[in-house]
């Protein structure tokens, strides 16, 4: 039997031994007051176990271990070769653990196995390595003063970062975060996800394993209204990363002006347009991609391509071309590798991604593909592609973020009212455009008010190229060399050369 069994990752679901503590200073403990909360398979509708339940103390626990550490210098005054060989080698221990980490992010969230094991680890272990590799690739400058003085402008690691994550990629968009904050030489106080924290637990002992001193890595689960907002006030914490919603985006803003104002950088929410024009290059590859682009993950991504907006000249070939991509993710049993779509992240979830559909018809809009309704029944966590046309601007479809495998499609005519449609929007994380003309795309490119617009695919991309959005949709960049600019503090020192 291997891997590409159902019966495999059965088996091994049911010997897995689940590490459920904080870790803080290179220990497993539990909570401080002792408290704990569920963590549940959404879909074996099951509670997995019982994870410690960080609050306020344990946040103060951990902020203390990695100021300690930071101070002490054994990782922030590290050689960069250092750093970048201590890096390598947790990347290499992520590889060796790969699929336990898969299964841990499949009992977690509900994602299918082949994307836990094909997408998410090897993304998040590309991640590492990526930035293991560019730690001494990165150099300072030398200012164009006059004769008689010598400006250096060097990078420091700004100190203490808190990172607080999301449940849709849990690995994958830490090492976002611990890539760039760990190659600096900061120390890091992670809070991932209360809905999907294991594998983040279960990291945290590779990079004890890796050879990263104690302190520098710190994970502390919780409740984003408690260890979240003690990590976003606190005294001692010099910069804060986030990666949710716009809406607790803006409360860690206001969080960091009530305490020290604390640098913070925020990858939030999205309502990405792809818009197809009726010269676009190949019907069936961009309904192909339009279908990945919303329903890949069961919809949860924050650059999802919720927004199709499409010539009316060509809306019904390819509403049909459409139709027909989106049977490939019908939902399945997320351990089953041959499932291509899974469950929502938990049944309260997926009722809001419902009311979101009703709301849609009630407001007007036409419903062309149904998936509340699916060969799994009456599950609570399942919800399939579901697609609805005749959608105008001002609904509540095309303005507000669902999170869920929901397609509202517009028809337009012409450049400028594409670019109005795709515009129109509190949000600018992603956009698309389908063409043949060489010019439009250059030209439109540039009117897209997105941090990623992407020409004849839909979120393509690698470690190589930064992420992150205009408007509502936040500030910084992950990803890239330029994501090094969140975590480090530019220093300049003039010598007088008298």
């Amino acid at each position: 039997m291997d891997f590409h069994h159902q019966q495999y990752w059965q088996q091994r679901a049911q010997a897995l031994k689940i590490e459920n503590r904080l870790f803080i200073n290179g220990r497993y403990l539990p909570a401080t007051e002792g408290g704990t909360f569920a963590v549940d398979d959404p879909a074996g509708q099951r509670e997995l176990t019982q994870v410690a339940r960080a609050t306020g103390v344990d946040v103060d626990l951990a902020v203390r271990a990695a100021r300690e550490a930071f101070e002490r210098g054994d990782w922030s005054q590290a050689s960069p070769a250092q750093r970048k060989s201590t890096l390598a080698t947790l990347a290499t221990l992520m590889e060796q653990h790969a699929e336990t980490l898969a299964l841990l992010e499949t009992l977690d969230t509900g994602k299918p196995i082949r994307h836990s094991l094909r997408d998410d680890i090897p993304g998040a272990i590309r991640c590492i390595r990526w930035y293991a590799e560019a730690i001494d690739k990165v150099y300072g400058e030398i200012a164009p003063t006059g004769n008689d003085s010598l400006a250096l402008i060097a990078r420091e690691p700004v100190g203490v970062v808190g990172a607080i994550v999301p449940w849709n990629f849990p690995l994958q968009l830490a090492c976002w975060k611990l890539g760039p904050a760990l190659a600096t030489g900061n120390s890091v106080v992670l809070k991932p996800s209360e809905k999907s924290p294991l594998s983040a637990i279960y990291l945290a002992q590779l990079a004890t394993q890796a050879g990263l001193p104690d302190g520098v890595l710190n994970v502390v689960p919780g409740y984003g209204h408690d260890a979240g907002k003690a990590l976003a006030l606190h005294h001692d914490v010099d910069a804060l990363t986030f990666t949710g919603s716009t809406q607790v985006a803006k409360q860690l803003l206001i969080y960091a002006g009530e305490s020290n104002m604390k640098r913070v950088w925020l990858e939030a929410g999205g309502k990405s347009a792809n818009i197809i024009f009726a010269d676009c290059p190949d019907i069936d590859k961009a309904a192909q991609n339009a279908a990945a682009g919303i329903f890949y993950n069961q919809g949860q991504v924050c650059i999802a391509g919720t927004r199709l907006l499409v010539e009316e000249s060509i809306q019904q070939p390819f509403l049909q071309a459409l139709r027909r991509h989106a049977a490939a993710f019908t939902p399945g049993d997320p351990l089953d590798p041959t499932s291509a779509m899974g469950t929502l992240i938990d049944s309260d979830h997926r009722q809001k991604v419902a009311n979101a559909i009703e709301r849609g018809l009630q407001q007007g809009a036409t419903l062309f593909l149904d998936g509340r309704t699916h060969p799994l029944g009456d599950h609570d966590g399942y919800l399939g592609p579901t697609i609805l046309t005749a959608v105008d601007n001002r609904m509540d479809l095309a303005r507000e973020e669902i999170f869920g495998p929901v397609l509202a499609v517009t028809t337009f005519n012409g450049e400028q009212q594409a670019i109005q449609l795709a515009n129109d929007s509190d949000y600018g994380l992603g956009a698309a455009l389908w063409t043949r003309d060489l010019s439009r795309a250059h030209r439109l490119s540039r009117q897209l008010k997105a941090g990623s617009v992407f020409v004849n695919n839909y979120n393509d991309g690698d470690m190589t190229v930064p992420f992150g959005g205009y408007k509502q949709s936040g500030n910084g960049r992950d990803k890239s060399l330029h994501a090094l600019e969140k975590f480090t503090e530019l220093k300049t020192t003039w010598i007088s050369l008298d």
